[in-house]
């Protein structure tokens, strides 16, 4: 469950064929997509595009990825990707996910992602004022 003292974002998707296997469920690698779905969901929403925050010159590379897999996905499955910052640091920060049933609200996946910041020139560079103030709320 998302905490309640974050700010949290939805988006709802639902599964592709070409995202699942043989067996019609989401391969396990198909979630880290569903992950970066929901950074540039929260980006969005928070009024700083991730693309403008590219052509500012900073990236976010990606330093860690976990996925814990509660129940899987299938083919056609309308699924909610709730996207959160966990933590925020000068030069690095962390989202947290948990993908849901859309309609049952079952838990599906959790997991977190790990990132740096860089410049233009791949070095590490303090994240920009506005996307560190999402820390503080």
């Amino acid at each position: 469950m998302p905490p309640s003292d974050k700010i949290v974002h939805s988006v709802s998707l639902y599964v592709r064929y070409a995202e699942t296997d043989a067996m019609g469920i989401v391969h396990h690698g198909s979630y880290i997509v569903y992950f970066e779905e929901g950074r540039s969901h929260y980006a969005r929403a928070r009024g700083n595009d991730y693309a403008e925050f590219e052509r500012a010159g900073y990236y976010l590379a990606v330093t860690e990825v976990h996925a814990r897999y509660v129940k899987p996905a299938v083919y056609g499955q309308r699924v909610r990707v709730q996207t959160w910052i966990d933590e925020m640091h000068s030069r690095a920060l962390t989202f947290a996910y948990e993908i849901v049933d859309d309609d049952t609200g079952d838990v599906l996946v959790t997991g977190t992602s790990k990132h740096i910041c860089l410049n233009r020139e791949n070095k590490v560079a303090h994240i920009p004022a506005a996307w560190r103030a999402w820390g503080e709320s």
